[in-house]
């Protein structure tokens, strides 16, 4: 299992088209993909699932901890630190 903090860059944090994105890149692997948010980190999200990652209601700025596991999870969590890191999609200029 790894783990991994990233903060959230995206000027309108987790909307719809970067939360689409995040998943459709969370189910192109194996591994079990989820975020843990919130005060004190106490709530998981499946990355894999579109309702469960906008129903985190994750903002600009916030940190999450992004968790892979599972046979591929060095794979996932580079292509999916990478994508948020990038900006999912939006202009962070």
């Amino acid at each position: 299992m790894l783990s991994q903090k990233v903060t959230i860059k995206n000027p309108a944090g987790l909307h719809l088209r970067p939360a689409g994105l995040l998943c459709q890149e969370a189910m192109k692997y194996q591994s079990r993909v989820s975020f843990l948010y919130g005060p004190g980190e106490q709530a998981e999200a499946n990355a894999k699932s579109i309702l469960s990652v906008l129903g985190a209601c994750i903002r600009n700025g916030d940190t999450i901890t992004l968790i892979c596991d599972g046979e591929d999870e060095v794979m996932a969590m580079s292509a999916l630190i990478e994508l948020i890191t990038d900006g999912l999609g939006d202009n962070l200029d």
